[in-house]
């Protein structure tokens, strides 16, 4: 195992790229199953999701290659294997093998998804989906089963808006028989992009972005050479990143249009920004100033950027609200940010942040993805040295990032951990 450290303090400038989109990858590679010949991606960011997504593709019968960010999968020896275990436990994504499989085979057997410890995110709609489509669902020794005779077209209505259910009965409508249509159906830009990938791939999809998503079945679905859209996420956190420390950052490879909410409340916070048509460049004011910011559902302010964001106003001048309406339990990096100094209490599904306090470097533990993000921001912005361990989170999301921090002047490293300090962590 490894730890990660940061000398905070110094401030940074140059130009970032940004990778391929987490969110879609996870969704276009399963996607990948549906189609009777091979599916290249280009741009797929080299996280840890993407592999462990490379390895259960092989794992169903599928021929891979993954080299320079480009995967080609064939999958014209594909099984319907079940995958109950092992890989699938490792990223919360995995549960797009249902929809996939469902549609190409008519019956999967897939675990429960495992990812980031967010508090509840029940999966309940993407089975309401499947079963609308006349899926047999049943939850056998914590695994997922999936049985049909056939699908058939069906007009599904979301009780809650959710991105994973709304790709899911996508991808398991496309090859069903009739139209389905998926109302109150999630809007972000990742769903536009698997919409695309299957339209590429001869599916029939109309409204993706919209909150109405029409698909008409079709027979079979072929192969064909999409690239992915660059990380929103990752380019939010490098913008709140030059917010917090940068002397002048150009981010590149974004799509701006993606980020209108994260712009919007940075520049409400006094924090300059020129946008471009793929780049962004972003430098701080001469002095923060406090916000209230509220997550919502796209186009709103993204849930995976709260804690990111809760970093950077520890600097602000006065207090902060930051509520999370889409996961009320992502709070777990506030405890953290307190052992940095950080002037944060937690209430209800809200934070409020003291500003204008000096971070210290510190020991201090990722518990998710984005809480991985908003310590190496604060570990950027503080005194002294932080470490930062569970970086088997950082790195599901996050690709080549001590490369790209230590292009921009950060100084950070790895380092591998003791077997003592292994024993602590675990215990």
């Amino acid at each position: 195992m490894e730890k990660l450290k940061i000398a905070g303090g110094y401030p940074l400038k140059g130009s970032i790229r940004v990778s391929g989109a987490k969110n879609s990858a996870v969704a276009l590679i399963p996607a990948t199953i549906l189609a009777d010949s091979p599916v290249t991606i280009e741009g797929l960011p080299d996280i840890s999701d993407v592999q462990t997504l490379q390895a259960l593709m092989e794992e169903i019968g599928g021929q891979v290659r993954f080299e320079d960010g480009e995967m080609t999968v064939d999958p014209r020896q594909m099984v319907s294997m079940p995958l109950p275990n092992g890989r699938v436990k490792k990223l919360r994504a995995s549960y797009y093998l249902m929809g996939a499989m469902l549609g190409k085979f008519k019956k999967a057997v897939i675990g429960l998804p495992g990812g980031c410890h967010l508090g509840p995110r029940p999966i309940d709609q993407h089975i309401k989906g499947f079963e609308a489509l006349g899926a047999k669902v049943t939850n056998e020794q914590g695994a997922i089963y999936l049985r049909a005779d056939e699908l058939q077209g069906a007009r599904i209505y979301l009780d809650v808006v959710s991105v994973g259910a709304t790709i899911n009965i996508m991808l398991a409508a496309v090859l069903a028989k009739g139209r389905t249509v998926i109302e109150n159906a999630a809007k972000e830009p990742e769903i536009i992009d698997v919409a695309t990938l299957l339209t590429n791939m001869g599916a029939k999809i109309k409204g993706a972005g919209t909150d109405i998503i029409r698909i008409d079945g079709v027979e079979h679905l072929h192969g064909c050479r999409h690239t992915i859209i660059p990380d929103r996420i990752e380019a939010g956190t490098f913008m709140i990143l030059a917010a917090a420390v940068g002397e002048g950052i150009l981010i590149d490879n974004v799509i701006p249009q993606h980020l209108e909410s994260v712009t919007a409340k940075l520049r409400e916070a006094g924090v300059q920004i020129e946008v471009a048509d793929d780049q962004m460049f972003v430098s701080r004011g001469e002095g923060l100033k406090a916000v209230d910011i509220k997550t919502l559902v796209y186009p709103g302010f993204p849930t995976d950027l709260q804690q990111p964001f809760t970093s950077l106003l520890t600097r602000a001048n006065g207090s902060s609200i930051v509520t999370d309406t889409i996961y009320g339990a992502r709070f777990k990096h506030i405890d953290e940010l307190r052992r940095m100094n950080g002037k944060i209490k937690v209430e209800g599904r809200s934070a409020i942040i003291d500003g204008s306090v000096q971070l210290q470097g510190a020991k201090v533990k990722a518990s998710d993805l984005r809480a991985g993000a908003a310590l190496v921001i604060a570990g950027l912005m503080a005194e002294g040295v932080t470490e930062v361990t569970g970086l088997e989170h950082i790195d599901r999301g996050y690709s080549h990032l001590v490369e790209k921090l230590s292009g921009l002047g950060a100084t950070i490293w790895r380092e591998k951990m003791t077997q003592e300090e292994v024993e602590q962590l675990k215990s």
